[in-house]
């Protein structure tokens, strides 16, 4: 039963939709499975490129069969042989096949000219040669493959050689690809791609190779998407047709691949082609596939085989994908650790009294002193606000204790930066994926311009600080106090309160740093009252973590610009794409259950041996080590 033209398009619709979803789904972290799937990716975008989505576009186009097999198996002269003319060069030098050659009828080529199968490959005419004469001489060679130019024109692999013949049946295409065991890289991947793009596979070996690894890979691809598989076993002894026909089918069968075999006898070679005899069960075979019945059969079978595949593959696709988003978010939060702990890290030490050390305790020292204000502090209540006021006449400028605590903050940022990306490269060093994405960059260090960015932020800080200040004390009938203090002093005996916790001092400066910073509480408290100074500590501090926490923000995000950049997804869309498939598969109903077999015309009686010794000479062959 022929699919409606309703099924039709909702299979076409879901097969788009599936592409899209496998061309946006990237893998670009370097996981351990990570290359395996990409390449699964890849075959699934020329499965559908080169074979499914033209096929189910335009169901009526002639059934594409692709000859291909081993190095040497005879290919070539078969093809040629088939059509009674040399369409395709063969000869002794290996590789042979340098460039897929498609022969069709000349009344078919619009269906080649254009990139609806192998869209890759660039199309390259040729006209098709007169069939031979027997007798006659045989007609000279095509041109040679075009070679490769700067601009990206055709080279060897990279076209598709078309000839019109016409002993091509009608509604057929036969491929002559390149070995699948070519020495050359590029000839076995074009090899693989045309096989992926066929409605038929022809499966060309030998009594004595049958059995090699390279060919069995590929026909268990071909067990797995169904497709239809004609092998040919070539130059076939005729005392030794029997046993290898036997064994080889066995072998087929016991991989669970339903294939015809279809024997061609040891035959001589003339003019570059095989007797007819010998290719006439070959010949057969693939003009009765091409009957409406058996080219339906086929069309269903091989759609929905390689649609069945892909609904298997996918899957697959989708759990690398969810994998690759775990381990984006596992290198994700190794930078947020790390400069989450910096952050920590100047939190405490601006709330636990590091901060009043070295050059801020003695720069608020010079500016207080620490005798007579010291001893003020143990007098009562009532004449230490006095005193305060009398002792800091004359002193220094406020200013220098501004100074030293924004360069102590600037020193503090910047060590706290150094040691967050030296935790976070380490981490992603240490991961293939992560390492990948460093890419050599030199991220184990602060950037060199948060010193100064730092610089800029704390001077910012330090002005809200005095704005703080300057706000709470307008309007007050303390004005006299809050005059004869100043702002800018007030700013700083703000800044040093800030710092007054003495958990991260040593012994020694204790006792000094301590009774300094509770002179700097004593002295705001005089003029804004004990609630307005714990606010005021309170604003002032978590303005110094926000800023300092952009600050370190902006550093982690040279590491997460770089997974940015990936675009890491996860699997969802594969996996909505692929159930769309299943329901789209599921309407148009089942494949054929049994395989093509369309009627052939009893073998030809096997020739008798040339020459003694042909047994034995195949048997030594078959059992050789």
């Amino acid at each position: 039963m022929s699919w409606s033209a309703q099924e039709t398009e909702r299979l076409l619709a879901a097969l788009t939709d599936l592409r899209a979803a496998v061309a946006d789904a990237r893998l670009p972290l370097d996981t351990g499975d990570a290359e395996a799937a990409r390449a699964l990716a890849r075959r699934v975008r020329e499965q559908l490129d080169d074979h499914l989505l033209p096929r189910v576009r335009q169901l009526g186009a002639p059934l594409l069969a692709v000859v291909g097999g081993s190095t040497g198996a005879g290919k070539s002269t078969l093809v040629n042989s088939l059509l009674r003319a040399e369409v395709s060069p063969s000869g002794v030098i290996r590789p042979t096949t340098r460039e897929p050659v498609l022969v069709h009828h000349p009344d078919e080529g619009a269906w080649f000219a254009g990139d609806r199968v192998l869209p890759r490959l660039a199309r390259v005419t040729r006209p098709g040669p007169a069939p031979t004469v027997p007798g006659a001489a045989p007609p000279p060679p095509p041109p040679p493959p075009p070679t490769p130019t700067p601009d990206g024109a055709p080279g060897p692999g990279g076209a598709l050689r078309l000839v019109a013949h016409g002993a091509v049946p009608r509604g057929l295409a036969l491929v002559d690809a390149p070995d699948i065991d070519s020495v050359v890289e590029a000839n076995r991947r074009l090899g693989e791609e045309l096989l992926g793009a066929a409605d038929l596979w022809v499966f060309v070996t030998t009594a004595g190779r049958y059995a090699d690894a390279v060919p069995w890979d590929l026909l268990a691809e071909a067990a797995r998407r169904r497709a239809v598989v004609l092998v040919v076993l070539n130059r076939v002894e005729p005392a030794a047709r029997a046993a290898v026909t036997a064994h080889l089918t066995g072998m087929l069968t016991e991989r669970g691949l339903d294939a015809r075999v279809v024997v061609v006898p040891e035959s001589p070679v003339t003019g570059g082609l095989l007797p007819p005899g010998a290719v006439a069960e070959l010949d057969a075979w693939l003009r009765g596939v091409v009957g409406d019945a058996q080219r339906e059969d086929v069309v269903r079978r091989t759609v929905h085989g390689a649609v069945s595949d892909l609904l298997e593959a996918v899957p697959r696709l989708a759990a690398t994908a969810d994998g690759q988003r775990r381990h984006a978010e596992r290198l994700r939060d190794a930078v947020a650790a790390a400069y989450g702990a910096a952050a920590q890290d100047v939190t405490a030490a601006t709330a636990d009294g590091t901060m009043l050390r070295g050059e801020v305790l003695a720069r608020w020292q010079e500016y207080v002193g620490t005798g007579e204000l010291l001893r003020a502090l143990e007098e009562r209540v009532g004449t230490w606000r006095d005193r305060i006021t009398a002792a800091l006449r004359g002193r220094p400028a406020p200013e220098r204790v501004a100074r030293a605590v924004g360069d102590g903050l600037v020193h503090l940022v910047v060590d706290a930066a150094d040691r967050a990306a030296d935790r976070a490269h380490a981490a992603w060093h240490a991961d293939a994926a992560g390492r990948a994405l460093l890419g050599g960059l030199r991220l184990s260090r602060a950037s060199a311009d948060l010193a100064e960015r730092t610089a800029a932020e704390v001077r910012a800080w330090q002005a809200g600080v005095l704005d703080l200040v300057s706000t709470e004390g307008a309007g007050r009938r303390a004005t006299a106090r809050y005059l004869s203090f100043g702002v800018n002093g007030l700013g700083a005996a703000l800044m040093v309160a800030i710092f007054a916790s003495t958990g991260g001092l040593t012994t020694a400066e204790v006792g000094v740093a301590g009774g300094t910073a509770l002179l700097a509480q004593r002295l705001l408290e005089a003029v804004f009252g004990d609630d307005a100074v714990r606010r005021l500590t309170q604003v002032a501090h978590d303005d110094l973590t926000r800023r300092v926490g952009a600050l370190l923000d902006a550093e982690a995000d040279r590491f997460r610009t770089l997974l940015d950049a990936a675009d890491v997804r996860d699997g969802e869309r594969l996996r909505a794409a692929v159930a769309r498939l299943a329901v789209a598969l599921a309407e148009v109903g089942d494949a054929p259950a049994r395989p093509v077999q369309p009627p052939v015309p009893d073998a030809p009686a096997p020739e008798p041996p040339r020459q003694e010794g042909a047994l034995r000479r195949w048997w030594r062959r078959l059992w050789a080590p």
